[in-house]
């Protein structure tokens, strides 16, 4: 924790204090320095988001939702969608309150109590420090599944290398290649779409159906709720714009904003690719039977709208959005994660480091980068590596996002008296109730390694009290 009697210039120009240029409490106003760079817009932000959902992420878990929702596909990201709708309202409350970095560990921490706090952004790193990791690797299969003379494990090394360089250079850098990815990212899915809806109009496939929406033949609410469970793993991202909100040049309001925009702009888009995709399954009785072993369902389906080319167009695309775009900003988010908790001495101190020049977290992104190596090479030696690493990630988001909601009610409406019954008392039980239900209706062994893991959590956070390593979590100055 920073000494916060030091004085310090705030990002206006102003000394330290509890206000911005814009009317919002700085990070001083809590009791910490202003080290990161505030040099990100509304724009970047938005762009952050959609690059870490992904907005071709359904291609490359397609063929597992597609069984698990029993074809039912759009559907359970309509739901996912919904239910991430009612977390982004969460989220965007709790970063007005407290604009710091740390995501649901500050929001947490802040909002009920630090020791929750902790088990929240423990539980949060199961999402953050394991999905570069699982991206990496995916996206190193695919490319080897292309180029086959390459083996998976340079494609994984060679992809960490290039994201941890290029968030060495600092998050301006980052904010403009994930431009450059987005469009190109956008670029490919308008291809499928245009491509894709002109086979159907043509003949090919099943013809245009509401099936992919509802079938009775096969709907049920667990089913239904299984799959999303699976689905929202190409949600999982728009809350890392949260880690960002050091790096905000604009209104504390824009980190809501960017990432409820963020999250209607990839879920409209997540609904209609996979609609049209589900119509051009070559063989939906099969996929759902036997399910998606090799995971080319989406390319097979693409096959079938535009022939081999567009089926390479696709997986090439996945490969470089999951192990390029999507895992640059993951391990930036990462970074923050850590560096926050370690700020508040729940983690190694040496985290905290931020570069000189760059500003940036610079040993919290090293480690990032370590851990996604040495993870990845060792999943990639195990078959249930992506299943295991998925299931996880997803478990540790969810599990969060719970505490999210609880954290706003105890916030506004125990402790503000707040009369705003929609947006901090409904949104958030609402909210809950679906993501609870969805946690239930997860697959065992998510359930089981997330149990294991809240265990050693709370084990660590024991020891962190014994010794003494409770964060001076201070109040709003002035307040």
């Amino acid at each position: 924790m920073s000494d916060p009697s030091t004085t310090t210039t705030n990002t206006t120009g102003g000394p330290a204090g509890a206000t911005g240029a814009t009317g919002d409490r700085s990070v001083e106003a809590f009791g910490y320095r202003q080290e990161l760079k505030r040099s990100l817009s509304f724009t970047d932000l938005l762009v952050y988001g959609l690059i870490f959902m992904v907005p071709i992420a359904p291609f490359g878990i397609f063929g597992s939702v597609f069984q698990g929702s029993g074809g039912m596909v759009a559907l359970a990201y309509a739901i996912g969608g919904l239910a991430m709708a009612f977390t982004a309202a969460s989220y965007s409350q709790m970063s007005r309150a407290f604009p710091m970095a740390g995501s649901v560990y500050t929001y947490a921490g802040r909002g009920i109590a630090q020791p929750v706090g902790f088990i929240a952004g423990w539980m949060i790193l199961l999402d953050y420090v394991l999905v570069p990791a699982l991206l990496y690797l995916i996206a190193a299969i695919a490319m080897n599944s292309i180029l086959t003379t390459v083996p998976v494990w340079v494609w994984l090394v060679g992809f960490v290398v290039l994201n941890t360089v290029v968030n060495y250079f600092g998050i301006e850098f980052t904010a403009r290649v994930n431009k450059v990815m987005l469009v190109a990212e956008l670029v490919v899915l308008a291809i499928f779409l245009v491509i894709g809806v002109v086979a159907l109009a043509s003949g090919e496939g099943r013809g245009f159906d509401f099936s992919p929406v509802y079938n009775s033949d096969t709907f049920s609410l667990e089913l239904v709720f299984g799959a999303v469970s699976i689905a929202v793993l190409s949600f999982l991202g728009f809350d890392g714009i949260s880690t960002l909100a050091e790096e905000n040049r604009d209104s504390a309001r824009s980190i809501g904003k960017a990432m409820i925009a963020a999250l209607a702009l990839a879920g409209t888009l997540f609904i209609v690719q996979t609609w049209i995709a589900a119509l051009l399954v070559p063989d939906p009785d099969t996929l759902i039977a036997e399910g998606d072993a090799a995971g080319t369902a989406f390319y097979d389906a693409a096959a079938v709208a535009g022939g081999a080319w567009l089926s390479t167009l696709t997986a090439v695309a996945t490969a470089v959005a999951w192990g390029f775009a999507n895992s640059l900003v993951a391990q930036a988010a990462t970074s923050r994660l850590l560096f926050a908790m370690a700020r508040d001495r729940q983690l190694p101190g040496f985290l905290r480091k931020v570069h000189p020049t760059r500003r940036v977290p610079v040993n919290a992104t090293f480690l990032v980068a370590a851990v996604s190596l040495v993870l990845g090479l060792y999943m990639e030696s195990r078959e249930d590596g992506i299943t295991l690493l998925s299931t996880l990630v997803n478990f540790g988001a969810l599990s969060a996002f719970l505490l999210l909601h609880v954290s706003v009610v105890v916030h506004f409406v125990v402790r503000q008296k707040s009369r705003n019954w929609w947006l901090h008392l409904a949104v958030p039980v609402i909210g809950f109730a679906i993501l609870a239900y969805v946690v239930y209706n997860a697959q065992v062994a998510a359930q089981e390694l997330g149990f294991v893991w809240l265990v050693v959590g709370l084990v660590l956070m024991g020891v962190l009290l014994a010794t003494g390593r409770k964060p001076e979590i201070r109040a709003e100055q002035g307040l």
